[in-house]
This record gives structure tokens, sequence and C-alpha cells, in this order.
């Protein structure tokens, strides 16, 4: 098993902390990236299989994959134990839809916030309109919060048992926190929820190597990782 991932790729890590909770050997491989240049020049095995020439890519037995969800769903069909899915059609599906809302959803507000971690000295113009949005950026990712804080209030993960769903929101939360969004401190059931999966070994690990790489590849944000478990 082979992975091509990047220090601060949300989807990424994400896929980082499944094998990791299924305890799947693999080798890691880090595409060099840079807050001013990005991913530039792309790293060439990810453009030969991915079109889009981002990360994650995988690649297991002659397989080739990309796009975490894919990924994610390959790992569980290939490797089913431990489960990372409930047993049940239904519970199978609300946590796929869960998995949806934490990429396609509550992303849309943490990107809006991405521009913190690039020194503002690359762009002050782009950096100071982006940063006159935050407020109601801010304000999208709070409701997010409290939308997972109510799911969280009668289950003690969001898809009854440990599942990918966990991964993906415990992920874009804290991308929220590390570029300084809104505190988790009005939510309760969220904040306890998050310090519990930080304390899981595989997310514990990922978080400690995000905040490192922050560190060396980031600009120093304010507020940030504020609501850490």
């Amino acid at each position: 098993m082979k992975l091509y991932s990047a220090p601060l790729s949300l989807f990424a890590r994400k896929v980082e902390i499944a094998l990791a909770e299924k305890g799947l050997a693999f080798e890691r491989v880090m595409v060099p990236f840079s807050q001013e240049r990005g991913y530039s020049p792309k790293h060439e095995a990810v453009l030969a299989i991915n079109p889009k020439g981002q990360v994650p890519v995988f690649v297991d037995d002659g397989l080739s994959l990309y796009d975490s969800t894919v990924i994610l769903e390959y790992l569980e069909d290939a490797y089913p134990d431990p489960p990372l899915f409930p047993a049940a059609a239904q519970e199978r599906a609300r946590c796929r839809l869960l998995d949806l809302y934490a990429d396609e959803i509550m992303l849309v507000p943490v990107r809006g916030l991405m521009h913190r971690t690039t020194p503002r000295r690359v762009d002050p113009e782009a950096w100071d309109a982006a940063e006159a949005k935050a407020k109601d950026v801010e304000g999208a990712m709070g409701h997010h919060h409290a939308e997972i804080d109510r799911r969280l209030r009668a289950r003690p993960y969001l898809c009854g048992t440990f599942s990918v769903a966990d991964i993906s929101v415990f992920i874009n939360v804290l991308y929220s926190q590390r570029l300084g969004g809104p505190s988790l401190q009005p939510h309760a059931a969220l904040a306890d929820w998050y310090a519990r999966l930080g304390k899981r070994p595989a997310f514990e690990r990922i978080v400690a190597e995000i905040l490192a790489a922050d560190l060396e590849l980031s600009a120093p944000i304010e507020r940030a990782h504020r609501g850490r478990g």
C-alpha cells in the first residue's frame, strides 16, 4: 500500500486516520507544499493517477485510486475489520451523507479562512478582502458546529458507533480551530466528542503532525488551535 499525502491536506489526512484506525500498514509519500507556491510543480506520480493532480492518491496491489471518499469506501470493502461504516443499510447511508456534509458543506466556510495560513505580504489586497468576509464565514462555521452538536447530544458518535463520519467531521472541526474559527465552548456535546476523538492514537498523531507542519509552513494565526481536545 502506498498513499500520496501532504502535510496540510485535509482530505489526505482523513485517509491517513482511516488507515491507522484499520491497523493497515502503508508507505506514505509526502508531496512537497509551500504557502507561496502550493503544490507547484505538481508531483509526477500524483498527476499520473489523478487528473486533478491532487492528493490523496492511494495505490494497493496494482489498484490506483483518488478522492478520499472513494478510498475510504474501498478500504471498507477490501479490509472490513474493524468496520468504519455501520452494518445496517440505512445507517450506512446516513453515515455516507455525513461524510458528504463534512466534505462539501462544512468545508465551504473552512476554505473561507484558509487565507490566514498564507503570509499577508504575498497578496495584501486579496488577504484583506478575504479577512473582511471572515465574520460571515465564522458565522456559517458556528451554524455547522451547532448542527453537529445537536446530533451528538443523543449518541457518543455521529452514526451511533465510530465511523468515517466521525473522521470526516473531526478533520473539518480541527481545521476550523487551526484557522482561528469560532470556539467550541458553546457546544458541549461537540466539544466532548472532539476531545474524546483527539485522544485516540490515530487522531492524536495526525493532529500533532498538522500542528507541527503549521509551525513550519503557515503564517501565525491569531486564536489558532482553540478548542483542541
